[in-house]
């Protein structure tokens, strides 16, 4: 099965309806959602239209109907889009998501009434059909997804940028709840920042599968010279980036083999990221960096930390579920000047060429490399990152209140210049000083995820609705509610 990050989102679709209304709205209502999520890439799962009248959910055993569908396809459905041309039966689109058992992300779409058209045979009330639908939703403990207004039209722009929002939150939630990650090597002892609690992680659904880094080098030196595989990832490596003439052959090669284990590690272990010790190691036993594996991965969208942070993969995973783009891991490191909301985000060299949105310098690690050679540590990704937006994401377990916990905002990379080696991301974050006192004060590790693009709002929405983690969202107004139920 390919993983959840590469794989269509499939969606099941309900029109609900009440018998007494026009059924015109219910066949127009069905055929604007199934073309929007067309143009999406969407896959759809739903029931053909004579099924039931209108091709709607108007009764119980409409809903009894639907569920047994969605329940035979329950493997494949990544969340569920219903859509109220009309007042809707609200208790028969309950006791379809009841009955059904999926337990996925909902989104609940009501259309507008026009303002000529009121009359007995032409209204729809679907603005009132709403709030009862969201009242047995909490009866039933059901959480959902709101559109951006209460009401809208099926067939425009603002619910088609509704329901990608919802495509990538489902993404998100499957690929979070069902995670696989690799721990590839021992903490380092002096790391003590990358501690985390496997029991918790397995609790939310999220695995750890681990490995001794001595098994993969053993694995990286046991490929053979002449194995068609260590050709492509050689050649992979050679092109990646721009190579400095200084490094000699036998040290790409040495890469290649490193990169080349560690991506059947991997793929053998069904893991959709990953956390490498990245020094020091690898560099002292088998004579290179790791960056370049983490790159190239990261650009594959198959995230990987350095340090075995675990969290820090798990956030980067959750990013690029959300944006579809290539995550890093940063380091929260140095200060701007006397600028109050721009800092300097750094590391060694792991960066995906598209994150730093230009063609890298893969060069040799600049610390650890004064220090034991640099010889021996090859593999370094260089380069600053080009000004755009940027959504930061960090996510930890916290073994004192028993629960994995989050923090969230949305910043922009600029132009500032920085003359620091390696990979280099001056950031502008608005309230900075507040968000490193929510960051200090509450437990979190200095290094955070980053993605190119704002997609604040799909983490927020997975997390806080359908995860029931701990958020801060940095920047972010708090939801207005008294409690917010949540079943699963």
């Amino acid at each position: 099965m390919p993983l959840v990050i590469r794989r269509k989102v499939t969606l099941g679709v309900v029109i609900g309806s009440r018998a007494f209304f026009s059924p015109a709205p219910c066949a127009d209502a069905r055929r604007d959602v199934l073309a929007q999520l067309e143009k999406l890439g969407v896959d759809v799962i739903t029931l053909p239209f004579e099924a039931t009248a209108n091709g709607a959910v108007q009764s119980v055993a409409d809903a009894d109907l639907y569920a047994a569908h969605f329940r035979a396809h329950a493997d494949r459905i990544d969340g569920l889009v219903i859509c109220l041309p009309n007042f809707g039966d609200e208790i028969a689109i309950a006791e379809l998501v009841n009955r059904a058992r999926l337990n996925v992300p909902i989104l609940l779409q009501a259309s507008n009434d026009e303002v000529t058209k009121v009359s007995v045979k032409e209204r729809r009330d679907a603005f009132c059909g709403k709030i009862s639908v969201t009242n047995n939703f909490w009866q039933y403990g059901v959480p959902f997804t709101e559109t951006t207004h209460h009401t809208s039209d099926t067939w425009g722009d603002e619910f088609a940028a509704d329901l990608d929002r919802f495509a990538r939150t489902c993404r998100t939630v499957r690929g979070l709840r069902g995670a696989r990650l690799g721990a590839i090597g021992a903490r380092t002892g002096a790391f003590q920042t990358m501690r985390y609690s496997e029991k918790l992680l397995q609790a939310a659904g999220i695995t750890v599968v681990t490995v001794d880094l001595s098994e993969m080098m053993g694995a990286a030196i046991a490929i053979r010279d002449d194995d068609p595989a260590l050709q492509a990832t050689l050649a992979r490596v050679q092109s990646y980036g721009i190579i400095p003439a200084h490094i000699k052959p036998a040290q790409i090669a040495k890469q290649a083999r490193w990169t080349l284990a560690v991506n059947r590690w991997i793929e053998d272990n069904g893991c959709d990221a990953s956390a490498i010790q990245c020094w020091r190691s690898l560099q002292d036993n088998f004579g290179c960096a790791t960056c370049l594996t983490m790159s190239m991965m990261g650009e594959d969208l198959m995230p990987s930390a350095c340090e075995v942070d675990i969290m820090g993969a798990l956030s980067m995973y959750a990013l690029a579920l959300a944006s579809g783009a290539p995550p890093a891991i940063l380091d929260w490191n140095n200060n701007y000047a006397y600028e109050e909301d721009i800092c300097v985000c750094t590391h060694c060299g792991n960066y995906p060429k598209s994150f730093i949105g230009d063609t890298p310098e893969v060069g040799e690690l600049d610390v650890l490399g004064e220090t034991i050679g640099r010889e021996k540590c090859f593999g370094a990704v260089k380069g600053k990152v080009k000004p755009g937006p940027m959504t930061y994401f960090r996510l930890s377990t916290d073994d004192r209140r028993g629960t994995v916990k989050c923090y969230l905002g949305e910043g922009e990379f600029t132009e500032h210049p920085f003359a620091m080696d390696g990979g280099i991301a001056v950031s502008r974050v608005p309230q900075l000083r507040k968000l490193l006192r929510f960051v200090t004060q509450n437990g979190f590790e200095h290094h955070v995820a980053m993605v190119r693009g704002h997609h604040a709002d799909v983490v927020n929405e997975a997390v806080t609705r359908y995860l029931g983690w701990p958020i801060y969202h940095h920047g972010a107004e708090p939801e207005p509610q008294l409690y917010m139920p949540n079943r699963f």
